[in-house]
């Protein structure tokens, strides 16, 4: 017998968006998660809320808002390959867009401490780079003197 409501804790944790109950009981709590027909008219919700088939719920994971509709109710974990039938991702593209620029901003500030980029990190950051740089041509003939451009270094001055 089908369900016709469900708590939204049991539902997040069968749907795989968080790892454990506990954790999606924290994100209710915290008021990260909220049901609504948009992100931003949404109300927060308790851990013990009902939802039904039909809801929008909106999960915050910063800097993103999931948005997620409810197909079907169940209290038993899912496979990943059966969470289609349950729950339908509605997340606009702009919040996946979101989450790119974040990614790739985390290497331009970086924090003390983390060591230096990694291989794939540093070739994300080359791509990002130049993607930022394309197009873009500077001209040097509006300056009038380049004497400013002229150093003059003794091998001493490193010593």
């Amino acid at each position: 017998m089908a369900k016709s409501e469900e708590r939204i804790d049991k539902w997040l944790w069968a749907m795989r968006i968080f790892k454990t109950r506990t954790v999606a009981t924290d994100s209710c709590k915290k008021g990260r998660v909220s049901i609504g027909a948009t992100a931003d008219s949404s109300v927060a919700v308790k851990p013990s809320r009902l939802i039904k088939v039909g809801d929008i719920v909106h999960v915050r994971k910063p800097p993103v808002t999931y948005s997620f509709r409810v197909k079907a109710l169940t209290e038993n974990r899912l496979g990943a390959r059966l969470v289609p039938e349950y729950m339908e991702n509605i997340t606009p593209q702009a919040q996946y867009d979101l989450l790119d620029v974040v990614k790739i901003s985390g290497f331009i500030d970086r924090r003390k401490g983390l060591g230096r980029p990694t291989k794939r990190e540093g070739r994300e950051l080359a791509r990002f780079a130049e993607a930022v740089n394309d197009g873009w041509d500077f001209d040097d003939s509006d300056i009038q003197s380049n004497d400013m451009y002229e150093f003059d270094f003794d091998e001493e001055d490193f010593d």
